[in-house]
């Protein structure tokens, strides 16, 4: 019995024992197990994925159809009607301003300006005399010796002979600009084409050509861009005020030239045909590899200040605006402030905030915060995040 009793109470302690095990066990799970819940959880130092960006061009070169204008080109016509005496030029030939390129019966006009001389000598003649005779009238008429209707007639003279003189001088201008337009001269540089009237052929004034004049340098370009287009393209030049503005042309034979714009204007409206709108751009042409009515393609090339370009995904936002997170050299995460331009395919343009070579969070923004040390795996630029 007592062997019973003592069994019995030894049973009861290793009861107690487990039954504390069992208590004490719990309480160090509610006790510590939140913690390393918590440290399993990224409690700890983050992981994040990085990429490192740099300053890139972000022009895209879209070619367009253009067709090759002259800046300046001229249908040389007669001014002066008459038969052709002579050719100047060789066609084909570059000419330049000022050059006579073709005369018109000379002899001709140049025999009505020496009639109009001699009219206007008479007139001159005539002018003196009427003078003379109403100086003589005011004189007697002060005297009281020459009638009212004698000194009327005389000063009616007079001023009837000045008139006759400016009429005389005018003929005479008009028949030495006619003279002058006998002489068919080139009103700009550039190469003339064929004579289309030779000599002896007779032509009228203003009514036909005698042949045309283009300029080959600079020569413009003219494409067209629709609504859209022009929309993206005006936005980019405010991103890149101060670029220059360039153009890729590619020749009929595949060539390929890249030129400076001279000098640009786009057209004061919108095509509602087509919803293009038409640019029109000038580009020196030393080599003369640009022919005016010919076809090309044009691409246009922005280079100037480089850019920043993060995916979007490295993109985080706030009250303030938009940030992102760089890691810096000593694996510390750094909140940088932006200033965003537009979008280029799935990446962002960063206009201020980002430096060249930084590493920029791609993956894990959202558990960072500034000056928290992170362990950081670099990935491909190339790779979208």
């Amino acid at each position: 019995m007592l062997l019973k009793k003592l069994y019995q109470k030894e049973n009861l302690k290793r009861l107690g024992f487990i039954v504390l095990c069992f208590g004490l066990g719990w309480y160090m799970k509610g006790k510590f197990g939140a913690s390393m819940g918590m440290a399993g959880m990224g409690g700890g130092t983050p992981y994040v994925l990085i990429q490192e960006v740099h300053l890139q061009d972000i022009t895209k070169e879209q070619p367009h159809i253009a067709h090759v204008e002259a800046v300046q080109s001229v249908n040389l016509q007669p001014r002066v009607s008459g038969t052709i005496d002579s050719v100047h030029f060789e066609e084909g030939s570059f000419v330049h301003e000022g050059d006579t390129l073709f005369t018109i019966e000379p002899e001709t006009y140049k025999a009505t300006l020496d009639l109009r001389k001699a009219e206007l000598e008479k007139a001159k003649a005539g002018l003196t005399e009427s003078e003379r005779n109403y100086n003589r009238q005011i004189k007697l008429s002060k005297q009281n010796i020459a009638s009212k209707a004698t000194f009327d007639a005389a000063e009616s003279a007079f001023l009837q002979a000045k008139a006759a003189v400016s009429q005389a001088q005018s003929n005479l201008d008009l028949a030495q600009i006619n003279y002058d337009y006998t002489f068919v001269k080139a009103p700009i540089n550039g190469y003339a084409g064929k004579a289309l009237v030779t000599k002896g052929n007779n032509v009228v004034a203003s009514t036909q050509v005698l042949a045309k004049i283009v300029q080959l340098n600079p020569v413009r370009i003219a494409f067209t861009l629709t609504d859209k287009e022009f929309i993206a393209f005006k936005n980019s030049q405010k991103d890149n005020q101060n670029a220059q503005m360039k153009a890729r042309i590619t020749l009929p034979d595949g060539t390929s030239v890249v030129k400076n714009f001279q000098s640009s204007f786009v057209d004061n409206e919108v095509s509602s045909n087509t919803a293009t709108v038409a640019i029109y751009g000038d580009f020196e042409n030393d080599d003369e590899t640009l022919i005016p009515g010919s076809y090309v393609q044009i691409a246009l090339i922005s280079e100037g200040q480089k850019f920043v370009l993060i995916p979007q995904a490295a993109l985080a936002q706030d009250e303030n605006g938009f940030y992102a997170f760089v890691v810096n050299s000593d694996n510390v995460a750094e909140e940088r402030r932006l200033e965003l331009g537009g979008v280029v395919g799935s990446k962002q343009i960063v206009l201020s905030g980002l430096e060249d070579a930084d590493k920029v969070v791609v993956k894990g923004v959202q558990k960072l915060r500034h000056g928290q040390p992170v362990k950081a795996a670099l990935v491909s630029s190339s790779l979208e995040m």
